[in-house]
């Protein structure tokens, strides 16, 4: 959980305590929810499975929405849909790793890698325009 902390802890300059505090919360949600998805996933629990996917696409428009409202340059769609792809790519390698598709399961991670790298440079980006001067 200490990623989803520094991830709230860098945007504390920019929006605040209590914004820092939310986001950190919110992605600590997504990483426990994912953490439910993989285990139903793994004991073949289809119900659990479907429930856990489902929160965790809530999660993912929650981190949306919150973004969104935080920063214009974030359009709630857009960040929807790159979350909406991390989620995609993240339970294909899940998917993978259960079924010991190992070659799958590294092609996955290094798609994951790339598109991780986006998001940043997406929110890097939409930080700086918001703050020029603070950058």
């Amino acid at each position: 959980m200490k990623n989803q902390e520094d991830i709230g802890n860098a945007i504390r300059p920019f929006y605040g305590d209590a914004a820092a505090a939310q986001l950190t919360t919110l992605l600590k949600q997504h990483i426990n929810i994912a953490g439910e998805l993989v285990a139903a996933a793994a004991a073949g629990n289809t119900a659990k499975a479907a429930d856990a996917d489902k929160r965790w696409h809530d999660n993912a428009v929650a981190i949306a929405t919150f973004l969104s409202g935080a920063n214009p340059n974030w359009p709630q769609a857009t960040v929807v849909e790159m979350l909406n792809k991390h989620l995609a790519l993240t339970s294909r390698e899940a998917t993978n790793r259960i079924k010991k598709k190992w070659t799958e399961d590294q092609m996955t991670f290094d798609q994951i890698f790339s598109q991780a790298m986006e998001m940043a440079d997406t929110l890097s980006s939409g930080i700086m325009a918001q703050f020029p001067t603070k950058v």
